[in-house]
């Protein structure tokens, strides 16, 4: 069954921010897709059905990834893969975690993992 497309324009700072949902990652339990400018990100939730068991915790995984290519730019030489997270896409993770982990209820131990990926980057807007 297709997902219908949901599309959410707001005009901020003189450009257009548009919230899009429906098209992008079909697999994850929620994804949209926001573009400010040239700048776009994708983030994606998905969430583990049983909950897990023995653990007293809440396993909220949360990832931002910057990949040269969202720039326009293709590693050269002998390595092709991107490396390890650098310390900026680190503290960008930890503050996209700490505004979203007092949302979910005190109980909740499902898996949560959280990716916010930048398709695109302009030299204007940051990601």
């Amino acid at each position: 069954m297709p997902v219908a497309v949901h599309k959410l324009n707001v005009e901020i700072g003189g450009r257009t921010l548009t919230l899009e949902t429906g098209r992008l990652a079909g697999l994850a339990d929620g994804a949209v897709l926001v573009t400010y400018g040239e700048s776009a990100l994708l983030g994606t939730a998905v969430s583990s059905v049983e909950p897990r068991e023995g653990i007293d915790f809440f396993p909220l995984t949360v990832e931002y990834e910057e990949r040269m290519y969202a720039a326009g730019k293709i590693p050269g030489g002998f390595i092709k893969r991107e490396g390890r997270p650098g310390e900026q896409a680190i503290l960008t993770a930890r503050l996209t975690d700490r505004p979203i982990r007092p949302l979910f209820p005190k109980y909740y131990r499902n898996d949560v993992q959280i990716v916010n990926l930048v398709v695109s980057a302009d030299q204007v807007n940051d990601p």
